[in-house]
């Protein structure tokens, strides 16, 4: 997911999402998890986990996907968007060198021992694969690739919990090793997206991508008051969504301070009036957090 020209010095384009960082030899990109080096972009955090639980897939979430479940659910590091509202920010907002000067508790693990531990977990607990989730998945794009095959060759399910910011290429590599994706579509202007440094074309590029593959579909929007609560922005929201499936399941999230943002929280009442919104054009929304 390079333009990896192998000559020390020179600069490398990183071409896995819109941000297209452009890094010197040495330099870390947007993301924070990848790097340029010796002119080829590497994956800082392959193999690197800070974060693993066996979840309900519930929680994910996905409502018509497996449900009852449990999945083995796994987070690293790094996130290209820069939410002031993120609730994972100590991971999301984070590099291999910790959060802030903080360093991050990691466990590093590769492909295989993923597998063997979903694996034992199945027998144990009723595990049905692996969720790659927490931070943003896909920019541990190696990582997830690599384990994802094995996963499937296992037998076992792959869900990803992502921000959908992906490059087309990359993406349709990735979807065949895939059984069912929650997509966080943030809001539903660019004027939204301006704001945590993200791409709307390129997030519904990746929901319908995912969606034309076969992949489950579910969608999470995260309701702010004031940024994206409007009921126009709803509506179209909802009848874009409805254009791939009327059946696509939609999650409208309740909103609360964290991080650096101090927006009131979402009052439940607005969510109630947006899935009324919502409903008159998608026969499954959810609301979360209330």
């Amino acid at each position: 997911m390079s333009d990896a020209t192998g000559v020390p010095g020179r600069k490398a384009v990183c071409w896995l999402c819109p941000h297209r960082c452009h890094l010197s030899d040495g330099q870390t990109g947007f993301c924070r998890a990848r790097q340029n080096q010796g002119g080829i972009i590497r994956s800082l955090s392959y193999g690197l986990l800070t974060s693993a639980a066996l979840d309900p897939i519930e929680k994910k979430p996905l409502y018509h996907f497996r449900p009852g479940s449990m999945i083995l659910s796994l987070g690293s590091f790094g996130c290209n968007l820069r939410c002031p509202f993120c609730q994972n920010y100590t991971i999301s907002q984070a590099g291999r060198d910790g959060f802030e000067g903080q360093q991050l508790p990691m466990d590093r693990t590769s492909p295989k021992e993923i597998v063997a531990a979903a694996q034992r977990l199945e027998e144990t607990s009723g595990n049905i694969g692996v969720a790659f989730t927490y931070n943003e998945p896909l920019v541990g794009y190696e990582f997830v690739y690599d384990t994802a095959r094995l996963l499937k060759e296992a037998g076992l399910v792959v869900v990803l919990v992502t921000n959908g910011q992906i490059e087309k290429d990359p993406w349709l590599q990735l979807l065949p090793y895939v059984d069912a994706v929650n997509i966080d579509l943030k809001g539903f202007t660019q004027s939204f997206y301006d704001w945590i440094g993200g791409d709307l074309k390129t997030t519904k590029a990746a929901i319908e991508m995912a969606a034309e593959q076969g992949v489950h579909v579910e969608v999470t929007t995260l309701v702010i008051p004031g940024k994206n609560d409007g009921a126009e922005e709803m509506a179209a929201e909802a009848e874009w969504l409805a254009g791939l499936s009327a059946e696509l399941p939609l999650h409208l999230s309740r909103y609360f301070p964290r991080y650096r943002s101090k927006i009131p929280m979402t009052p439940v009442e607005t969510l109630q009036r947006l899935r009324r919104i919502a409903g008159a054009r998608l026969r499954f929304v959810h609301l979360g957090n209330v």
